[in-house]
């Protein structure tokens, strides 16, 4: 039996290849996804992580206490500490930094890899007793000598398009800075070599910028061979300035660090598990649905194993060593394929300026696991099944031409259950059309009614075929008799029809669900932005810790074209054990920048001491107009008593509480700064004029984004248009293994029906009829599939959109009639496309050998 399932594996090569090309792309599917998550974890980890390899000891600088006195010294951390720390027992080297965040912009004045403020590194370059910096070793050019100077590392220079003696433009907080490009360095920082970029200043300019003159934000102690770390630290600690610096060994601050960026770089690793569930999903249907034709095909070969001795044990043994041997080497290649998507997802959702973190692919023990578990496993079992029924048969009864119909038990009983699922989901789905939030359990629940829709739809799919195709084959019934014989053929047997268009029925509901969602979401953030901003342009910090340069606030207000511009201070509020976002207004003019709509008080009795909030921070402190609210503000959270002035409608431009902008200021994260000026121009338009102009007020500084009311309705929806472009990405590949199924299924019915092919050309149809009724039959299962996956993904996003509507109040529904259309088009081409070569085959067939075919 071992030799009769490696002759049949051999035996027929054209379906060996159909069957393992099957395989490998639902494997691929999964390990793919499965490597890129891991990878892309692992990227953003290094590209938020500091390599402490090398790092015995790190001294930094304590915070002064609150209250401290205004003439206390800057820091602790200077040259004359680092020479005593030199002298300590044990230590081996020590490296001084002065270092902190900074943008560039780019030769052509954009700014450089902006989105990743986090990762753009500036520092001190400090030669040692060699004149070199071991940290940054020279390629091309001299490190910087003076203020004027600035050094970058290759990746960046070759990002921004710079090189030797040009002069580039950055910042670091505040205004804007031009420096001549002198020295490209190279750099093991894994911050950097992931996608950040890199600034080196000469050491007095970065001390100046990042801590105060002659001194460090840190100090990098490397220990001798055989000193203990927390030994060392403690003598370290020792000699240290009391209350004024601190030591921490290289191991603790590692683990702290760990505990961080896990934190961080979670949610980087979800998505893409989703959508190897998906691709697990639809790989393992396309495998069953392969293996159930195989076997079904080869019902009267293993009548006549059985007819010549074979027990029913042997028969599905040796099937079972069959679908063994194709699944070990489709997981072999599967897994392969899967590496080659990994490692080009990132290039592919990258953008020239914005960059997803680059790293080497991750390979752990689940990608292998899941590769052999789905391309061993699930083939075996998809062969189990289909092996085991046929096994039951009667030699005789198998022998017979006549095809074996379905029991009527197992339709009712797949009916059943079908109705069952598709009740519970759908009440499930229906019962959360009055939640008031996306919370975790709502979300929850909203993923498992969407799963159980979908299992409903594929039990109900065999019952559904012949109701729906009747319908659809009233179109293909205008092709004439091929048109005709294409209804029928998918209707012969439902259970293959819906099995094939099973997987497209999969992509194409999760497609036109995301997409009425995503158009859904995109036209409401558009209204609330409507809703709530009156200026026709903000200028805005990339991050909260930064701020706006005064001066250039006066430029932008002096503007031509401006007719007001109003500085708008940002902050957190911490209360209720929540973490809420305050803005600090003028109270006088804010009415001509934003508009609020208050439920209650008004925005002229702001002052200190006296803030507003919104209608969703109302309701969750129970405030009113006329209620105490102790909260603390910026970096001291200092609890002080607040006095609720009025309550506003929820407005995304004025966050969860307005404050005067002097009280916001005085305890900010960044105290006595602004983070966005709000600008109403003379016409109340946006122009290119008006923007360049703006642009130039500001100094065109990197740090800083210049946004019209379009642009920031496209930035609040930016993250959910990123999140859809990745899952549209992923499920192309789901829709190539749809394809794959029906051609699968054409060709095997093709197989199937040789004899039949054979008549038909025999009594007068010619190779053009044969070809129009193969391709008429894959559109007929193409569009069943569309049909049934429109209907569950317009009901599932119906039905999850009340959870954005509970927490968005302008969400409404809204569908994309022309993505619609095109999902659609797309599936019946894939149709047609997918039957282009069983058409030709069928067509080729010469009508005698095809009716002597036995």
């Amino acid at each position: 039996m071992l030799r009769t399932a490696l002759r049949n594996v051999l035996a027929h090569k054209a379906r060996l290849v159909m069957t393992v090309l099957a395989v490998s792309l639902g494997v691929a599917c999964v390990c793919g996804t499965l490597v890129f998550a891991d990878s892309s974890a692992a990227a953003y980890r290094a590209a938020a992580s500091k390599n402490f390899a090398d790092i015995a000891v790190t001294v930094t600088p304590k915070e002064p206490p609150p209250g401290a006195a205004a003439n206390q010294p800057a820091g602790a951390l200077d040259d004359v500490l680092v020479r005593k720390l030199t002298d300590v027992p044990g230590v081996a080297t020590v490296r001084p930094s002065a270092d902190g965040p900074a943008t560039l912009n780019a030769a052509d004045g954009t700014p450089l890899r902006a989105g990743k403020a986090w990762a753009n590194l500036a520092a001190a370059y400090v030669p040692g007793k060699d004149g070199t910096d071991s940290r940054y070793p020279l390629v091309k050019g001299h490190a910087p000598r003076n203020g004027d100077e600035l050094a970058v590392d290759g990746t960046t220079a070759a990002a921004g398009h710079f090189g030797i003696g040009d002069r580039v433009t950055l910042a670091t907080d505040g205004p804007v800075m031009t420096k001549r490009l002198v020295g490209i360095v190279t750099t093991k920082d894994t911050r950097v070599t992931a996608g950040g970029t890199l600034a080196l200043f000469d050491r007095a300019t970065a001390q100046r910028l990042f801590a105060s003159p002659g001194h460090y934000t840190g100090i990098d102690l490397s220990a001798a061979p055989g000193t203990d770390q927390f030994a060392l630290s403690e003598r370290v600690a020792a000699i240290l300035p009391a209350g004024r610096a601190e030591a921490t060994s290289g191991a603790a601050q590692a683990t702290q660090q760990a505990t961080y960026v896990d934190t961080v770089t979670r949610g980087y690793t979800k998505l893409p598990l989703v959508f190897a569930g998906v691709s697990l999903f639809i790989g393992s249907f396309l495998i069953v649905n392969t293996f159930t034709m195989l076997v079904s095909r080869r019902t009267r070969e293993i009548a006549l194993l059985r007819a010549i001795g074979a027990t029913r044990r042997q028969v599905v043994r040796s099937v079972l060593w069959e679908a063994a041997l194709l699944g070990l080497a489709a997981s072999a290649a599967g897994f392969l394929l899967g590496l080659g998507i990994a490692s080009v997802l990132p290039d592919i959702l990258s953008t020239a300026q914005d960059t997803l973190p680059h790293g080497p692919l991750v390979v752990g023990p689940r990608p292998v696991a899941a590769a052999f578990g789905v391309g061993v496993g699930v083939t075996v079992l998809a062969a189990w099944l289909p092996s085991r029924r046929a096994a039951k048969v009667a030699p005789v009864e198998a022998m017979r031409s006549a095809e074996q119909p379905p029991s009527t038990t197992g339709s009712r009983i797949r009916g059943v259950v079908g109705l069952v699922l598709l009740v519970l989901g759908a009440g499930l789905l229906i019962s959360l059309t009055g939640a008031k939030d996306a919370s975790v359990e709502n979300l929850q629940s909203a993923m498992l009614g969407c799963a159980l829709l979908v299992i409903a739809m594929i039990a109900l799919a065999p019952l559904l075929a012949a109701p729906v195709i009747r319908l659809t084959g009233r179109l293909t019934g205008r092709f004439g008799v091929a048109g005709r014989l294409a209804r029928e053929n998918a209707l012969r047997d439902p259970r293959r029809t819906a099995a094939s268009a099973s997987a497209l029925m999969v992509s194409t509901a999760l497609v036109a669900g995301l997409a009425v969602i995503g158009n859904s979401t995109g036209q409401a953030l558009d209204h609330q932005a409507a809703a709530g901003l009156g200026a026709d342009y903000v200028i805005s910090t990339r991050t909260p810790t930064a701020r706006i340069d005064p001066a250039a606030v006066k430029r932008v207000a002096d503007t031509s074209g401006v007719r007001t511009a109003t500085a708008v201070a940002d902050s957190t509020l911490f209360t209720g054990g929540h973490v809420q976002q305050i803005s600090g207004v003028d109270p006088t003019t804010v009415d001509a920048v934003m508009k609020l709509d208050f439920v209650s008080g008004s925005a002229h009795d702001l002052g200190p001491g006296r803030i507003a909030v919104s209608s969703t921070l109302a309701r969750q402190q129970g405030l009113s107009t006329g209620s105490r609210l102790d909260a603390g503000t910026g970096r001291g959270q200092d609890v002080k008593h607040y006095t609720v002035v009025g309550v506003y409608k929820d407005n995304p431009v004025a966050h969860d509480a307005l404050g005067a902008r002097t009280d916001v200021q005085e305890n900010g994260i960044t105290p006595h700064s602004v983070q966005r000026i709000l600008v109403r121009t003379d016409d109340a338009a946006a122009s290119r004029t008006t923007e360049t102009r703006l642009r130039t007020a500001v100094g065109d500084n990197p740090l800083l984004t210049v946004q019209d009311r379009a642009e920031l309705v496209h930035e609040a929806a930016g993250t959910l248009g990123n999140l859809l472009t990745l899952m549209y990405g992923l499920l192309a590949i789901g829709v190539v293994i749809s394809a794959l199924g029906i051609v699968n299924t054409l060709a095997m019915s093709v197989s199937e029906r040789t004899r039949e092919i054979g008549v038909l050309r025999a009594i007068g149809m010619d190779r053009s009829g044969i070809r129009r009724m193969i391709r008429l039959e894959s559109v007929t299962v193409a569009a069943f599939g569309t049909v049934l996956g429109l209907a569950g993904g317009l009901f599932g996003a119906w039905a999850v959109g009340a959870l954005a509507n509970g927490a968005m109040e302008q969400y409404s529904l809204a569908l994309p009639w022309g993505t619609l259309l095109l999902v659609c088009l797309a599936s019946l081409a894939l149709g047609v496309a997918a039957a282009a070569v069983p058409a030709r085959r069928a067509a080729a067939l010469s009508p005698l050998e095809a009716v002597a075919d036995r």
